[in-house]
Formats: structure tokens, C-alpha cells, sequence
């Protein structure tokens, strides 16, 4: 009789695993009679392709193809990934858009290897991503010009690429960087109104 039971209970347990993992692995679907802003679609379409609720990661090394969300992070196999110890300008920000498409450029047509190493804050995987010729894509954009070293997580591995005028080009990344958010506020609040003008 005892081991009837644990085979029942072995049975339902394996039933219950199934569906938990089975949950949430559809994408949400967009509907494209719906009206957005070019943000809100690039959000939209960037939630498509990743999870509704992060995971810690469990591989060690993702590699694929990316979808290219905005100029620091990038989708490989359905896992959001931050980029290693760099910030780029959001897709809303000044140079934002031109960051996004250079790492589209950078990554069109190449499987990504990304060497994961944390998570951060925000539930994304972190990841030191390269080409298949071994170039680190957080490099390739701080020496673009669209991307500055974050010295809090890279230890300044990537602040001698930085080109002479960044900082003063993507001064909202460095403003972030400083812990100045009130910064952002205030831009965020002139984009609205001017957007209701």
C-alpha cells in the first residue's frame, strides 16, 4: 500500500512540474490594430519575445540569434540580457534610436555567444556578449560612441574606449550613472508636455 502511495504522489508531483513549466512559455501576442507610440511598440514587441516573469539564469552560456531591444540589451532564446558593464541611452533618450540600430547592425546575421555572469535589478540576465569573431559587443558600442562604461559593474574595463565627447552626447546614461535621477524626471516631463503641445 505504501508504495502505491508514493507512486500517486510521484505521479502528481511530476503533473504539477509539467504545468508550472508549461505556465508561461507562449508570448504574448501584439495586436497591430492598436495605435502605439514607437516606444511603447519597441516595448511591446521586446515583451513578445521574453518571459513574463525573469528566472535566474541556468545556463552559464546562451548563443543564438539576438533580437536587439535597445542599445544595451538583447533577446537570445527568450532570455533578456543586459549587456556587461556598459549603459547606452534609452530608445526615448537622445541618441537612443541610433544606439538601438547600431547594435542591430553589429549583431544582423550572427549567433551571439553571451557568457552570462549576473542579474541585475530589473529580473534581466547579465552577460558578457560576443561575435563570432570574438568581438565584445559592450566594447564594439562604447567605441561606437553610443554606449559609456558603468565602472560600478565593469571595474573601468571599458572607459579608455570611450570616444572624447560621450559622456557629453548621452548625458542622461552619465546623469543615471551619478545616482542623479531627478535628472531624468525633468527630461521625462518635458517629453510629455511637449508631446500634449
Amino acid at each position: 500500500m505504501d508504495g502505491a502511495f508514493l507512486i500517486f504522489i510521484l505521479f502528481v508531483f511530476l503533473i504539477w512540474v509539467f504545468w508550472r513549466s508549461d505556465k508561461n512559455t507562449h508570448p504574448p501576442k501584439l495586436r497591430e490594430d492598436e495605435p502605439l507610440e514607437p516606444l511603447q511598440l519597441e516595448r511591446r514587441r521586446a515583451a513578445a519575445y521574453v518571459p513574463t516573469t525573469p528566472a535566474a539564469p541556468r545556463q552559464q552560456v546562451l548563443d543564438g540569434p539576438a533580437y536587439v531591444i535597445d542599445g544595451d540589451s538583447i533577446v537570445i532564446k527568450k532570455v533578456e540580457i543586459r549587456l556587461f558593464g556598459v549603459d547606452a541611452p534609452e530608445f526615448n533618450h537622445p541618441f537612443g534610436k541610433k544606439a538601438k540600430w547600431a547594435l542591430v547592425a553589429l549583431c544582423k546575421g550572427h549567433k551571439i555567444r553571451a557568457e552570462i555572469v549576473a542579474q541585475d535589478t530589473h529580473g534581466r540576465t547579465v552577460a558578457k556578449c560576443f561575435l563570432p569573431d570574438g568581438r565584445d559587443l559592450s566594447a564594439e558600442m562604447v567605441k561606437q560612441g553610443l554606449a559609456i562604461d558603468w565602472a560600478k559593474y565593469s571595474g573601468g574595463v571599458y572607459r579608455s574606449m570611450e570616444v572624447p565627447d560621450a559622456r557629453k552626447k548621452m548625458w542622461l546614461a552619465d546623469a543615471r550613472q551619478k545616482g542623479r535621477m531627478h535628472v531624468w524626471k525633468q527630461f521625462e516631463a518635458r517629453q510629455k508636455s511637449a508631446g500634449k503641445a
